[in-house]
């Protein structure tokens, strides 16, 4: 059997770390080499006992990413889709690899969903599905993430490298794996802990603006599940996989509105003896700015997707809305662990 070398990035974050721990018990995995870049030496330590060869480093040494990409045939990129220099040095490190084998590497890029400035006013926004290829590639050069999913467009148009996306909405859940038992993995998302972080510091549920914006929703579990089912049938049947402008796979299994989540917080603030009642009440612009930055607004955007081609390849997602609403309750579980209220 012959060995495929991987390199995957963001190993000790909520969704890298759930995809090395599916790669760890893959079927072949006695027939993968697989390094992550790591930039705790001690966490880097701990990730070796899983026999993965660790390196340490970030994304700002260029050179590295490069040296690394140059060495693999499947890359997973599950750090950073916004900064472009470190993006295009895995590219360039792609095209080297491409240049010494002749064959082209695989480069799986983790993007979130296409969004708007909503300030949680609607849920009107357009419905995107992973099969309007012609529709994705007309979102302007603007657009969020897009200056990096342009580069890897361009390498696989190039025809150097294969370029393939994942493309989740709200991702929700504790991660769970061997990388969380080990302790060096983070288990808890950003967007739905943020709102509940900042719910729980004013001891009242919120949300933005009028709480109508709409998201998808997808479990970590079913996020990893499709990293690995690309993965899988790309090594399959590499021909019947789209990648370039025909390779975006959104992960989504239901949506929800962003007032049904803050409902749910005010329930279980109510239930944990955080809050006096289940009532809900809008951030002000001043608490907006507080809780969630500058950026305030990212938390109360549409984004509408269907999964269409990531189901066509075989992915099964089996966590819904009803998972979604009673998994904030244990999220601030969670985050009262990590930080006691007095």
């Amino acid at each position: 059997m012959s060995t495929t070398k991987i390199l995957i990035t963001g190993v000790t974050g909520y969704i890298g770390g759930s995809v090395l721990g599916r790669l760890l018990v893959h079927p072949e995995s006695k027939s993968f080499e697989i390094v992550a870049l790591v930039r705790s030496a001690e966490k880097a330590a701990k990730i070796s006992t899983l026999g993965v060869k660790t390196v340490l480093g970030d994304y700002d040494n260029l050179a590295l990413l490069t040296e690394l990409a140059s060495n693999a045939d499947v890359v997973f990129e599950i750090v950073d889709c916004d900064r472009l220099p470190p993006n295009e040095a895995l590219i360039q490190g792609a095209k080297q690899r491409f240049e010494a084998t002749g064959k082209a590497p695989i480069l799986i890029h983790t993007v979130p969903f296409i969004m708007d400035d909503a300030h949680g006013l609607h849920g009107n926004h357009k419905v995107y599905s992973d099969l309007q290829s012609d529709e994705i590639e007309a979102l302007p050069d603007t657009a969020l993430h897009r200056n990096v999913d342009l580069a890897y467009l361009k390498a696989d148009k190039e025809g150097f490298a294969k370029a393939y996306f994942i493309t989740p909405g709200t991702v929700w859940g504790l991660a769970k794996g061997p990388l969380v038992d080990l302790g060096v993995q983070h288990n808890q998302s950003i967007q739905i802990p943020y709102l509940l972080k900042a719910s729980i510091a004013r001891k009242k549920a919120g949300y933005i603006g009028l709480g109508k914006n709409i998201w998808p929703i997808v479990s970590n579990a079913d996020t990893a599940d499709l990293h690995l089912t690309v993965f899988n049938a790309i090594r399959k049947n590499p021909e019947t996989v789209g990648h370039g402008r025909d390779g975006f796979y959104f992960a989504e299994n239901g949506e929800y509105i962003a007032y049904e989540a803050s409902e749910a917080a005010g329930k279980a603030l109510k239930e944990l003896g955080i809050a006096d009642s289940e009532e809900i009440t809008p951030f002000s612009e001043e608490e907006a700015l507080k809780y969630f930055g500058p950026y305030w607004f990212a938390f109360a955007t549409n984004s509408l997707a269907r999964g269409e081609r990531s189901r066509a390849v075989g992915w099964k997602p089996v966590n819904g809305k009803d998972d979604f609403l009673a998994s904030i309750k244990p999220e601030i579980v969670e985050i009262l662990k990590a930080s006691p209220q007095k």
